[in-house]
């Protein structure tokens, strides 16, 4: 289990009105995106998280499930302008609420709401796991109208089904939300993402598709360029409406430093380098990928992709089958098995299984490419040079991208490299980013050799600089400012007690001994070697057992004191006291009454 993770699980609806699980939803995937703005943080994705809505399941099955050591979970009720948020964060492997809160709160300000609770939900995660930096504001605000963002959580709501006709209504609830208020970011990034989705899936003109995404990505540019989304958006759109490669790696890169925790964003910049033939990066971001959203369908889609271009075609399969089970109308998913099978040298089966994609999502180009690869690789001289014509023939109509492609990695596998090679000329005229996906792939391997594949290579791919290592961080404080601070927080807990209020957190610490709560949490991490919680329930623990020790102490129960020194529930006293001493109370009592000298 990697350190720093946390899920949020979907908030449960307490609200008299079922139609609320939106907001609910909404409010949830809001907290998740708050939360994946500290970089050093791993969040499990919205995708990943939601599989277990409504699933009565242990809560150290669903961490152990995603990987995570913490679980968020909460409560929502709405109720006209109120709403009451309840949240509590569980320690996964032990299985004990470390913190819970209420509020009580209107929604004419929802975004200071999320903001509050998402602020106090991540000092809590950084008091429990030790140092990372907080930002003052983890959520802007959004809009000043409420009913617009109600349309865009709906909309988002119904986006995240995943198929066309909620996809659609999605765009309804998105364009109604802009007619409020024109200038709502989030609602253009969601329009260009929903009409991306019907152009990549032909479920409507690509052409046209792509024109209103591009358009909605560039209004949203226009309202704010620091967005992770908006990069995201203009990534996808450089690779498939440009075959920009350079500048959809450009946009990719930016998303994910603005939000590291962006599962798309990772998968996409891991499928670039795959493309580009760079396996070390691509396994890197893969796995950031799998860490953030381990049980997405895109997300295995992508580490097929991986293995496949690693050269690992049994396990692309399985991924491959995997992906298909879960959702029989996977396009791409079809076609990289394809591929596999083809790699494999399983050439009849290829044939039979391109027959069983379902005719309302098969895509012709594929269908005839893969058709004539599977005839030339077996050998089918006849039924090669047949498909060779009919592809031929198809190159010659308008915007048949596809077959340029096809007959480019045909004629490669043919070993024919002088005609491969005119294919790709052709096929470069048509800015297709079907080439950027052949090109460097196991099919178009025997021309690695030759000189022109190089060139080729670098033209297709090249982008003048590459991602620069990360910077390395400087100590937040300085050795002299460290041991001023040190000195001056040991003295205060000395002299003022301050752990003796249960209420005490890292950040009203910080506020009483007048230190940034960056550079307290630092301090305590980085000079001290313990997170906070440790730090201050060590002194809990000793006032314990100086407490437990005084006869005249000892009309009071243990849990009584225990409260006394601070701590406020008897699960996390218990834990505490035995993670120190390696006994519980009890025993500690019963060897120093034996005189053990403890």
């Amino acid at each position: 289990m990697t350190s720093n993770t946390i899920a949020v699980l979907p908030f449960v609806n307490r609200s008299p009105d079922p139609d609320n699980e939106y907001f609910c939803d909404g409010i949830t995937e809001e907290i998740i995106n708050a939360l994946a703005r500290i970089e050093q943080l791993k969040v499990t994705s919205r995708t990943s998280s939601f599989q277990f809505k409504g699933q009565a399941m242990a809560v150290r099955d669903i961490a152990q499930q995603l990987g995570v050591e913490v679980i968020l979970e909460g409560s929502i009720r709405l109720s006209g302008r109120k709403v009451r948020i309840m949240a509590q964060l569980v320690q996964a492997e032990e299985d004990f609420h470390f913190w819970s809160e209420t509020w009580d709160r209107q929604l004419d300000d929802i975004f200071a709401i999320q903001d509050e609770i998402s602020l106090l939900i991540a000092d809590k995660l950084r008091e429990q796991f030790g140092h990372f930096e907080i930002e003052d504001h983890l959520v802007e605000p959004q809009t000043d109208s409420l009913d617009a963002y109600a349309y865009a959580l709906k909309a988002r709501y119904y986006h995240n089904q995943w198929n066309p006709s909620d996809v659609k209504k999605a765009i309804e609830l998105f364009e109604k939300a802009i007619v409020l208020d024109p200038r709502h970011t989030e609602s253009y990034v969601g329009l260009a993402d929903a009409y991306g989705f019907l152009a990549t899936t032909q479920f409507m003109d690509p052409g046209e598709g792509w024109q209103k995404a591009a358009a909605y990505t560039q209004q949203a540019f226009e309202l704010n360029p620091k967005n992770a989304g908006v990069h995201y958006q203009l990534a996808n759109l450089a690779f498939f409406t440009e075959c920009d490669f350079a500048k959809a790696f450009e946009h990719a890169l930016e998303s994910i430093r603005l939000k590291p925790n962006y599962p798309e964003a990772q998968q996409f910049v891991a499928f670039l380098y795959t493309l580009e033939g760079s396996m070390k990066e691509a396994e890197e971001h893969l796995g950031l990928a799998l860490l953030i959203d381990p049980l997405s369908q895109e997300t295995l889609f992508f580490k097929a992709f991986f293995d496949y271009r690693n050269g690992d075609y049994k396990s692309a399969l399985r991924q491959l089958d995997a992906c298909l089970q879960a959702n029989p109308n996977n396009i791409p998913a079809y076609v990289q098995r394809s591929y596999c099978l083809l790699m494999e040298g399983h050439y009849q089966e290829t044939l039979d299984f391109i027959h069983q994609i379902p005719k309302d999502i098969t895509v012709e180009g594929d269908k005839l490419g893969i058709i004539c690869l599977a005839h030339i690789l077996a050998g089918h001289q006849k039924e090669a040079a047949a498909t060779l014509e009919l592809l031929r023939t198809e190159a010659a109509k308008p915007a048949a991208f596809q077959a340029h492609s096809y007959l480019f990695m045909a004629y490669a596998c043919l070993g024919e490299a002088d005609a491969a090679f005119e294919w790709l000329e052709e096929a470069l005229k048509l800015n297709s980013s079907v080439l950027l996906l052949s090109y460097s792939g196991q099919l178009s391997k025997r021309l690695s050799r030759d000189p022109r594949y190089q060139v080729f290579h670098e033209r297709l791919y090249g982008r003048g600089g590459r991602e620069e290592d990360a910077e390395q961080k400087s100590a937040l404080l300085d050795d002299a400012t460290s041991e001023e601070y040190r000195q001056r927080l040991l003295q205060f807990m000395e002299e003022e007690e301050p752990y003796l209020n249960p209420g005490l957190s890292l950040r009203s610490l910080a506020e009483q001994i007048e230190v940034h709560p960056n550079k307290l949490s630092w301090l305590l991490n980085e000079s001290l070697g313990k997170n906070y919680n440790t730090f201050i329930n060590e002194y809990r623990v000793a006032h314990f057992k100086k407490l437990a020790l005084d006869p005249a102490n000892a009309h009071i129960s243990l849990l009584g004191l225990a409260y006394e020194s601070g701590f406020n529930s008897k699960t996390v006293f218990n834990t505490y006291f035995k993670k120190a001493t390696s006994m519980t109370p009890r025993a500690f009592l019963k060897s120093a009454d034996s005189g053990s000298g403890i």
